[in-house]
């Protein structure tokens, strides 16, 4: 018989942040061989290393050891339902093209849900080992070497001194357009990064080390832990549905131009 009561969301935290950090100490070392085992999954840029699905089965036996009765979605299938009425939302590498290079950044996800609602988050950097957290209700903050830092996203005066974040789709249609709404974007902003993550990318902006974010064709284990990290440092998030080509198209941008940036983005993947 399982219990009416929901676990306190500093209690999920603590879990999640003592997953993702054997999961990131996992991924670091699989590094040298992230060219072993290497298949592709929706089409042939994107891909799935064993180290991606060590990662995952890691993360998913921790967690279920500690509270079996949870359900878990998980990137690489390792997905089922529970009856706690909490779920574990999990991307055992968020940026795999990024671990298969060498390049910064990648990161374990890890999120929980709590009757649907995200409560708390953790996107661990391997490269950096910087671990961004988040507790519903509880602030944002950022881990590294030990030193703990409140997250506080910027406040920008203007589109045209916002720098932005984004990343591209799988989908060689998806990207094409994407290519074309960037186009109309850029002209009106400081200027356009790209670091492979989106995971990563939603938490600079929770850091205010970028200023906004926006990204078409998510899933739900790319997003979920950062979008709680940014909600929590103050970011305006929008997860919305009913693009020409593909959804979701999530946002997160500083209140002083939230308004702004949602209708330009807008604009632009309406055009």
């Amino acid at each position: 018989m399982t219990s009416d009561a929901r676990p306190a969301p500093t209690d999920l935290l603590d879990l999640a942040l003592a997953t993702a950090r054997e999961a990131a100490a996992l991924v670091a070392d699989g590094r040298a061989r992230a060219a072993d085992d290497v298949q592709s999954k929706t089409t042939t840029v994107d891909v799935v290393t064993a180290v991606d699905k060590a990662s995952e089965q890691l993360v998913i036996d921790r967690l279920l050891s500690a509270r079996p009765e949870d359900g878990v979605l998980g990137e690489e299938g390792a997905s089922r339902p529970g009856i706690s009425g909490v779920r574990w939302v999990v991307d055992p590498i968020d940026g795999t093209v990024n671990f298969l290079y060498g390049l910064g950044s990648y990161a374990v996800c890890i999120a929980a849900e709590v009757d649907g609602v995200p409560v708390a988050g953790v996107v661990a950097d391997v490269p950096t080992g910087e671990v961004y957290a988040a507790v519903r209700g509880g602030g944002a903050w950022v881990e590294r070497d030990g030193v703990r830092t409140p997250l506080r996203c910027s406040d920008p005066a203007s589109l045209e001194v916002t720098l932005v974040g984004t990343g591209f789709a799988y989908d060689r249609g998806i990207r094409t357009w994407q290519g074309e709404v960037l186009a109309r974007l850029l002209p009106e902003v400081r200027d356009v990064r790209r670091w492979g993550s989106a995971a990563v990318e939603i938490c600079l902006a929770a850091a205010g080390r970028i200023d906004a974010f926006y990204q078409l064709d998510l899933k739900p284990w790319d997003f979920t832990a950062a979008c709680l990290v940014a909600a929590e440092a103050g970011l305006e998030v929008q997860v919305t549905t009913g693009q020409r080509m593909a959804d979701p198209l999530v946002t997160a941008a500083p209140a002083s131009i939230a308004e702004a940036f949602r209708a330009l983005v807008t604009r632009a993947h309406e055009s």
